[in-house]
């Protein structure tokens, strides 16, 4: 893995310190498995962005914080450049870009994020976490997974959903997909 997971890791790791919960406790909070946890801590295996987000919601820390180690110091108003987005390529398919993540206490997060295709044998792999979110496709095709339902989105449709159900996206069609995202931590 990477030295970014490790770092983040230990942020991780870190939170679940401060807030004095076992291994077992902070994992049952997070919707993951005391097993997954530790893995996450040790930086040896990939950490989903709900993950993350879900990390920032339940314990009052900022995704900006998890992800960089600093505090997020714009409060009146934010602006990010083309291309210029906090790199997150927390997982193979997905890269992420947030582009919010020098404003000080977002209410949403928003990110740009590009959708490789994947392999036809490779199942999209489901997620939830607290919130909402609210996907805008900018360019391509993404087949959209939330609970038991599916939806195939074109180049300027959207979709808005509940994210504590189980949901993921692939790229359909052999190219890349590129959306807006934005993540509500409401629950």
């Amino acid at each position: 893995m990477s030295e970014l997971n490790r770092e983040i890791g230990e942020r991780i790791k870190g939170v679940r310190g401060l807030s004095e919960l076992s291994c077992e406790e902070f994992a049952k909070r997070v919707g993951t498995t005391p097993e997954l946890l530790v893995q996450y801590e040790e930086g040896e295996a990939e950490i989903p962005v709900s993950f993350l987000h879900d990390v920032s919601h339940r314990f009052d820390i900022s995704m900006t914080e998890l992800l960089s180690g600093e505090s997020a110091k714009l409060s009146v108003y934010s602006v990010v450049r083309k291309g210029k987005g906090l790199g997150i390529s927390r997982r193979q398919a997905y890269d992420y870009q947030s582009l919010a993540y020098n404003f000080a206490d977002r209410l949403i997060d928003p990110f740009y994020i590009t959708v490789e295709p994947k392999p036809k044998d490779d199942e999209a792999s489901l997620v939830c976490h607290v919130g909402q979110e609210f996907h805008y496709v900018l360019e391509g095709v993404v087949r959209m997974t939330i609970a038991k339902y599916e939806t195939t989105l074109h180049e300027g449709d959207s979709i808005y959903f509940d994210s504590t159900y189980p949901h993921g996206m692939e790229a359909v069609g052999g190219k890349p997909a590129r959306l807006l995202v934005v993540i509500t931590g409401r629950e």
